[in-house]
């Protein structure tokens, strides 16, 4: 990538042909062009539309096969997973370690021409930082604190601080509210309305898209921009497919018209043959007179057939062109199996809290039964991943915890942070899952969740987060005998907003027990929930901050339906 100077009326960021395909030839993106305005803009598309790579291309972590990507000054970028290590601090998450590192080495004595260099101006990196935590609930004292330490929607959280501290001219955003619960996406709402420089963000997050200056679209390979929020460019799109749809029956009626003429036409001539003929062998009119009329009759009917043909030939070219601006959208296509799970079939049984020695009751038990959709809900940073992993996996909960216990074998579990071998294909992980399937049984399912051709035989470290999710997903619906229970960790993330809608429906249609942590109150409300369960994370006796699992202390109640 080159910079170039920048001006209010430049774009932030321009492609020109971009075009890249991944090791084994598959091509992620074919001539893209386009450019990104200052300000904020909302890149959306389908999952596998190729937006991640090309927010990759634009940071430099990937390179272009061909073209040319001009930028207007350095990239800061947050992947769409995080890849942390356990150890990892929030200084490292911050992005400021490295200059923490010089600037105490400078502070203990150590003049080292490095640590210079490292720090550059940024002498004042530790109180902007600890001015910028303070926002997001931290400080400057959590800097060694390692991030296992903290939810995943507070890592997310930091990280985008970071990107805030180190004030790139342009950053990149795939996916950031992603796990974030309502509190922090409102802290995230109010970063990006007061973000300085150019923000790109790819999210399916409605709310955060309507706060965006402009709309780009990565659709069929091509990238076009719209000067407003999601809203005005749905509507916008709307109308243009409204106006396609009726452009493409008008020019499908013009094409049967005039084929319906040309056979008409046809019909006429071969009377008038018919007729020429008897005319001819009557021997009424002598036969060079005979000939000449023959010979016209012929030439007039060729060029008749020719003018009609022409007019067929430009109706459907007329057709192709409509039906062109008409978009066909590919959506996933989930059918659940019934699991046939009995109505009072007890499937989980939750304490409020587990009891500790010398300790208050716990109570009677919360109990899941038979179709029963629950939805665990709270603050990140509550615990509420963590209670799931007790659950599937039997650990032991914490004192003072709310524990889980199973009351069936089957059960299908989606972790948030999803776990896959980076090096096996999509078909090899299914397959892994689902011994009794065909190799063509786990194609044509992988193709019903929009996994086709090459991408079902790549490595799992080029997929997409959307892809990434449809494997794990497949590896869950495909089990046989389907799970009587779903365990799903925030299903939502990385899903393109059709897909949402498909999985939506697909769960609101299945049989069996569903159990669900999400911050999206309108998936959660479209799959039919019956009972709400929060997780309230209790605070130490001077009402500090809990850590990421929860501690020291949490309990599980029943709220009267999802919170607003």
């Amino acid at each position: 990538m080159s910079p170039h100077p920048h001006s209010p009326s430049a774009s932030a960021i321009a492609l020109r042909g971009v075009s890249f395909a991944w090791p084994d030839g598959t091509p992620a993106l074919t001539e893209v062009s386009g450019v990104f305005s200052p300000g904020r803009t909302g890149l959306i598309g389908s999952n596998g539309a190729g937006k991640s790579t090309l927010l990759r291309l634009i940071a430099g972590e990937l390179r272009p096969s061909s073209g040319a990507i001009d930028t207007a000054g350095e990239v800061g970028y947050l992947p769409q997973n995080i890849a942390l290590r356990p150890e990892t601090t929030i200084a490292e998450l911050l992005g400021i370690d490295g200059t923490l590192a010089a600037l105490r080495a400078i502070e203990t004595g150590d003049v080292s021409e490095r640590h210079f260099d490292a720090v550059g101006d940024d002498w004042d990196i530790e109180s902007r930082a600890d001015e910028a935590l303070d926002r997001i609930g931290f400080s400057a004292s959590d800097l060694d604190r390692p991030v296992a330490a903290v939810s995943g929607g507070e890592s997310m959280l930091i990280a985008i601080t970071g990107l805030r501290i180190r004030r790139t001219p342009i950053t990149l955003l795939d996916e950031p509210s992603n796990n974030l619960d309502r509190a922090t996406r409102a802290r995230l709402a109010e970063f990006v309305d007061e973000w300085p420089g150019t923000l790109v963000v790819v999210s399916h997050d409605l709310e955060l898209l309507e706060r965006m200056e402009h709309t780009a679209e990565l659709h069929a390979g091509a990238l076009t921009s719209f000067g407003g929020p999601y809203s005005a460019w749905r509507a916008h799109r709307d109308a243009e497919q409204e106006a396609a749809q009726q452009a493409a029956r008008t020019a499908q009626q013009s094409l049967k018209g005039e084929k319906r003429q040309r056979v008409e036409a046809e019909t006429k001539l071969a009377r008038r043959e018919r007729t020429a003929r008897k005319v001819q062998a009557s021997g009424s009119l002598p036969k060079i007179l005979a000939g000449k009329r023959a010979n016209a009759a012929q030439v007039s009917a060729g060029a008749m057939r020719t003018n009609l043909d022409d007019r067929v030939r430009a109706a459907q070219e007329a057709v192709d062109a409509a039906d062109a601006r008409v978009r066909e959208e590919e959506r996933i296509s989930l059918v659940l199996p019934d699991p046939e799970v009995p109505r009072g079939r007890r499937l989980v049984e939750f304490t409020a809290r587990a009891p500790e020695p010398g300790g208050p009751d716990a109570g009677a038990p919360i109990v899941v039964q038979g179709p029963e959709r629950v939805a665990i809900v709270g603050a990140n940073g509550a615990g509420k991943s963590t209670l799931l992993a007790q659950l599937v996996t039997g650990a032991p909960p914490a004192p003072g915890r709310p524990a889980g216990a199973l009351r069936t074998e089957r059960v299908g579990y989606l972790p948030q942070r999803l776990v896959l071998d980076e090096e096996a294909s999509a078909l090899d992980q299914v397959r892994a899952a689902a011994p009794g399937s065909t190799p063509g049984d786990i194609r044509n399912g992988l193709a019903r969740l929009l996994l086709r051709g090459a991408s079902v035989d790549r490595p799992a470290r080029t997929l997409s987060g959307g892809e990434r999710f449809r494997v794990a997903l497949a590896r869950l619906l495909f089990a046989a005998p389907p799970p009587q229970l779903l365990v799903l960790d925030e299903p939502t993330n990385n899903l393109d907003i059709a897909s949402v809608e498909q999985l939506a429906q697909a769960l609101d249609a299945y049989r069996g027990g569903i159990l669900v942590v999400s911050h999206d109150t309108g998936f959660l409300e479209r799959i039919g929930i019956d009972t709400v369960l929060e997780l309230e994370p209790d605070r130490g006796p001077r009402g500090e901050r809990a850590s990421g699992d929860g501690a020291p202390g949490a309990r599980l109640v029943r709220l009267p339906s999802l919170p607003a």
